[in-house]
Formats: structure tokens, C-alpha cells, sequence
């Protein structure tokens, strides 16, 4: 763990100079982009086949399904085990997923439905490295950093992810158009090992941490009962995985249906990116004029707005800029929401309440992908869209501001 030579709490920019935090946090950026223009090849590449929204989301059920019956495992051995070993596996498995897909481009092909299937299946296998690594990755943070600087570093730790999916979607886009998907998916691959390689240099000590007597999933979950607000926590977690579910399952049907090809995809999922950039500008500034609370329902109010205002866009830049709405409002939700439990979650506890986490928002996206692909199968990309608002508006209601207060449960 680097020195500690200063009380005063440091913020991003000089997180950002620390010898392992910045290491971390480039390492996290390269890997998470990664995944990105993974995510959005495979989109291209199974709609390309098949035409059919229902099987590009079945490539995110895919992906997402191993939350389900691994996370909480790893989870657990989050709170028992070394914490940086385990992301490190996680980012190998990923890695393994992406090469395995480029190798099967060069030597098989895709075609038809059995090239989606083969994308499908790695899909599965880059789920399984995130399910096996996402709590360690999440539960490590608050050991690089002060606890007075947790709130900062909880942003910044977004950061990676906000840009990723800022510039990951056009960069996939462009690389299956102008090199074909070998190209992405070996871009991909080199993400998760860049990081892997990063983690394994790097000197972090987790320090004394308390071993639980009672290391089953079970102990987490009942401490949800004595704690009502991270249940809380998690249901609004849980909303914004379905809030942005759209940017891969539904982007190929909305480009289709405004007359626009495949690079309009990357279009479409990185304006989502850049707008979720974007609300980093006034992050902190909001977090101390509303309080963290306030800003966590205003996240999710503004993701529900992006995407009713796209279900009704009838141009492309209508488009564009309601994908810009709806990422502003992730960014704001999905950090207040995490720092929020940060701050709650018992150390002993952190590994299983980050695989609640990575359940609620990263394990609802199977079932609200399927959802999203056949409802714009069956009825229409609007009908699809205007069921995630409901949804989202829903979780905002479950997640206000009386229910995760920090004091409200003291």
C-alpha cells in the first residue's frame, strides 16, 4: 500500500500520481476498453448474420448469465483470499475469451448461425473471467486509498469504465469495419493482458483484514436484513443495469430502423460513453450541492429521461444526443450508488457485498437483454425502450433518497 506522508484527503488528479493507483487506474482503462470493443464487435458481427435483436442479446445473457452461479462463490473468496491474485485470474479467463474468438475467426470463419454461435459462446467465457474477478476488483479499491479519500477514488475508479465506453464502441466498430473482427477481438484480448500484467507488478497491500467466521454468501445475504439501505443500494444498482442494456442490445435495431450502417452502432453506444464522460465534469461539484443521496436518484431520473427521449427519436442526431443524456445519468447514479455502499459495506463483508453488486447490475442484463431483443423482435424497438423507463423509474422510486441515506440506518 503506498505511504500515507499526508492527513489531507487527497482528490482524483492526485490519486491519479500514485505509484500504484495510477498504474491501477491505466491498467483498469486498457482492459475495460477492451471488453468494449469486444461487446460491440460481436454485436456487429451476430446482427450482420443473423439480423435478429434477439440473438444479439443472447450474446449479453451470455456474457452476463455467470453472475448469476459464480459470483457469489467468488465473492465469498473475495473476503477469505487474496483479493489481487483473484482479478488477475478473472482478467486471463476474459483474455482467453476474446483469443479464443479471434483464433476461431482466422482458422473456422463465421457464417450464419454458427458463427453467432461461436460468438455467443465466447461471450460465455469472457462472462465467466468477470464474474470470477468483478468482486475482487471492486472490494480491492478501498485498500489502495485513505478512507477519507474512498468518495474520490470510488470516482475515479469509474472513470476507466466511463471512458472506455466513451471511445471502446466506436474503436470496436471501426476495427470489425476496416480490418474485419479478428482485428477487434485480438484488440480485446490485449487489453485483459495488459492489465494482468500490470496487477502482478504491482506492490498493493491489502493489510490486516478481518477473517470472517462465517464466509458463506448466506452471512451476506442476511446481513441485507439487519441493513435495509444496501438492499436499497442494490435495487437501484439493479435499475441502471437495465437502463443500459439498450447500448448493446437494441443499438443495431436502432441504427437499422434510422437508415444507418454498422459504424453508426459504434456511433450510438459511444455517444453513451461520451455523455457519461461528460458528467465527471460536475461530478463533485453536484455531490456537495445535493449530497450523494440526491445525486444517486437524479442519475437514475436522467438514464430514464435518455431513454424515453430515444424511444421516440426520429433522426440520428435525436438519437445521439438522448444516448448522451442517458450516460450522464449512469455516471451519476452508478457512482453515487457505489460510494454509497463503500461506505457501508463491513470490510469483513466487501468481497459479497461487491457480488451483490455485480449480480444486481451486471447479472439483471441477461434477463434484460432477452427481454429488450424479442420485445423489438416481437412489437418494436420503441415498445422495448419505453419497458426499460417503467423499469428504471421504478428503481429510482426503491432507491430514494430516505432509503440509502448513510444516517438512515445508523
Amino acid at each position: 500500500m503506498t505511504a500515507r506522508v499526508s492527513a489531507v484527503p487527497r482528490g482524483a488528479f492526485k490519486l491519479l500520481g500514485d505509484p500504484t493507483v495510477g498504474p491501477y487506474f491505466v491498467g483498469k482503462l486498457l482492459s475495460t476498453a477492451g471488453v468494449w470493443v469486444h461487446n460491440i464487435a460481436a454485436a456487429i458481427v451476430v446482427f450482420e448474420l443473423t439480423g435478429s435483436a434477439a440473438l444479439v442479446g443472447a450474446v449479453s445473457v451470455a456474457q452476463f448469465a455467470p453472475q448469476f452461479f459464480l459470483t457469489p462463490w467468488s465473492g465469498a473468496r473475495a473476503d477469505r483470499m487474496d483479493r489481487r491474485r483473484q482479478l488477475i485470474a478473472g482478467r486471463l479467463v476474459t483474455a482467453v475469451g476474446s483469443g479464443g474468438l479471434m483464433l476461431w475467426v482466422l482458422t473456422v470463419g463465421l457464417s450464419g448461425t454458427a458463427g453467432a454461435v461461436a460468438v455467443i459462446v465466447a461471450a460465455f467465457v469472457v462472462g465467466l473471467g468477470f464474474a470470477l474477478g468483478g468482486p475482487a476488483l471492486q472490494a480491492l479499491l478501498p485498500s489502495l486509498v485513505r478512507p477519507s479519500e474512498l468518495p474520490a477514488a470510488v470516482a475515479l475508479n469509474s472513470v476507466p469504465f466511463t471512458l472506455a465506453r466513451s471511445g471502446g464502441p466506436a474503436v470496436g466498430a471501426l476495427l470489425v469495419t476496416a480490418g474485419g473482427p479478428a482485428i477487434a477481438f485480438a484488440a480485446a484480448t490485449a487489453g485483459q493482458l495488459i492489465f494482468a500484467a500490470i496487477l502482478a507488478r504491482l506492490k498493493i497491500r491489502e493489510g490486516q483484514r478481518v477473517v470472517p467466521k462465517d464466509s458463506t454468501m448466506r452471512a451476506g445475504v442476511r446481513h441485507l436484513r439487519t441493513d435495509p439501505a444496501i438492499a436499497a443500494l442494490l435495487l437501484g444498482a439493479a435499475a441502471v443495469g437495465v437502463g443500459a442494456d439498450p447500448v448493446i442490445t437494441l443499438t443495431p435495431s436502432i441504427a437499422s430502423a434510422l437508415g444507418q450502417g454498422a459504424a453508426f452502432v459504434g456511433v450510438l453506444a459511444s455517444s453513451f460513453g461520451v455523455g457519461a464522460a461528460a458528467a465527471f465534469v460536475v461530478l463533485s461539484w453536484l455531490r456537495r450541492r445535493l449530497g450523494t443521496p440526491w445525486l444517486a436518484s437524479v442519475g437514475l431520473l436522467l438514464l430514464a429521461g435518455g431513454m424515453a427521449s430515444l424511444a421516440f427519436a426520429t433522426s440520428p442526431l435525436i438519437a445521439v444526443a438522448s444516448f448522451a443524456l442517458a450516460g450522464s445519468g449512469m455516471t451519476l447514479g452508478l457512482t453515487s450508488l457505489m460510494t454509497l455502499l463503500q461506505q457501508r459495506a463491513p470490510d469483513e463483508l466487501r468481497g459479497r457485498m461487491m457480488a451483490l453488486w455485480s449480480v444486481a447490475f451486471l447479472g439483471t442484463r441477461p434477463l434484460a437483454a432477452a427481454a429488450n431483443g424479442l420485445i423489438a423482435d416481437l412489437g418494436s424497438v420503441r415498445v422495448a425502450l419505453l419497458a426499460v423507463v417503467v423499469l428504471m423509474l421504478v428503481g429510482a422510486y426503491v432507491a430514494r433518497p430516505s432509503r440509502v441515506d448513510p444516517g438512515a440506518a445508523a
